[in-house]
């Protein structure tokens, strides 16, 4: 069904130009929108949507039925005394009818991909409802969550619609609350290289036109619409992976989560079990801000004392005095690579816990 703010547009721009007055109502008799049209009677009104005329004149005004798909879908209602009336009538209806097929498409089309994406839909339905729609059943097809920090999601849309269109075979359906989600088409094997780089011209461009951060997500490529669903799983568990663990990235690949898919995973009393064994007594909260970021870079830096000691703008001896005040805290020696191994899972377990209760 065409929305009324767009049904008036159409009949204002097409008042302006054919200086006929015209109205719109439903099959119900109500007034949709008008520009500068006659306001006939009800009971006209409703003898005409009963009757099988196709058309007709009554009271100075000229009736005219929009039809689609052998029902009638609005009432036009003209100023009869202008001599080109029926003429506009026939434009306006026809003008009305593409518009409310082309609606009505796009709605099909949106509700197919969201039963798709949800897994409501048996493989027989995908393919019957795909010929129906004249959707192209083994297109190569990427799936992107959208995740903007405003309160305007039109606004959101909107930029994402003018990036990626219908034409193009992409589709673009609101998530949740907070997300949008785009289904690329692809005509051809993009390559690693250029997912990405969708999620990231989408970053660029919510930031860079409207001012708005935003984190992208992407599943893997799926070369048949059963696979679609399997990617938007995989791009929701991307983006909450990377929230949780990658928080200061801004872009998430289902195929580069490393050990935090793992962790993701895992049960929530096999994760607290696990802290609890691993630092024989100690405990993560004790290990201050100080602490924290000398073990970041250390990290960063492949465990090398010197690269990490020249990046802290700290002396040798300074970096191993902290390194041995952890070891203190937590019974970890982080020069020794199992023990650096397993302080990197419980940070990263640390992180999944504290997601989780927030």
């Amino acid at each position: 069904m065409i929305t009324g703010q767009v049904l008036s547009k159409s009949i204002s721009s097409l008042q302006a130009i054919t200086k006929v007055g015209l109205s719109v109502y439903d099959t119900n008799g109500s007034l949709i929108t008008s520009a500068e049209g006659p306001s006939p009677d009800a009971k006209s009104l409703m003898d005409f949507a009963m009757s099988q005329a196709d058309s007709q004149e009554s009271g100075g005004i000229y009736y005219y039925k929009v039809l689609g798909d052998g029902e009638i879908k609005y009432i036009l209602a003209l100023d009869a005394a202008k001599d080109e009336s029926y003429q506009v009538a026939r434009i306006c209806a026809a003008h009305i009818s593409e518009l409310s097929d082309a609606y009505s498409e796009k709605n099909d089309k949106g509700s197919f991909f969201r039963n798709l994406i949800l897994d409501n839909l048996l493989p027989q339905d995908i393919h019957y409802q795909a010929r129906k729609l004249k959707v192209d059943e083994e297109a190569l097809r990427c799936v992107y969550i959208i995740s903007a920090k405003t309160d305007d999601d039109k606004m959101v849309r909107d930029l994402i619609g003018g990036l990626y269109s219908a034409q193009g075979g992409d589709v673009i359906l609101n998530g949740d609350e907070e997300t949008i989600v785009l289904i690329k088409c692809f005509k051809k094997s993009p390559g690693e290289d250029y997912t990405k780089q969708v999620a990231d011209s989408i970053v660029s461009s919510l930031n860079t036109e409207a001012m708005i951060p935003a984190k992208v997500s992407y599943g893997s490529m799926t070369e048949d619409l059963r696979g679609v669903s399997r990617s938007y799983k995989e791009a929701k568990m991307a983006m909450d992976v990377g929230n949780i663990f990658n928080a200061e990235r801004d872009v998430f690949a289902f195929t580069n989560l490393g050990i935090g898919r793992l962790i993701y995973q895992l049960p929530i009393p096999l994760c607290e079990m696990f802290l609890k064994e691993s630092f024989d007594g100690g405990v993560l909260d004790e290990l201050d801000e100080e602490s924290r970021n000398t073990i970041k870079i250390f990290y960063e830096n492949n465990l090398n004392i010197s690269e990490t000691s020249r990046q802290l703008f700290v002396h040798r001896n300074t970096l191993v005095y902290r390194i041995e005040k952890i070891e203190k805290i937590t019974g970890l020696d982080l020069r020794n690579f199992d023990d650096a191994v397993t302080f990197k899972i419980a940070l990263l377990v640390e992180s999944y816990l504290k997601y989780m209760e927030e």
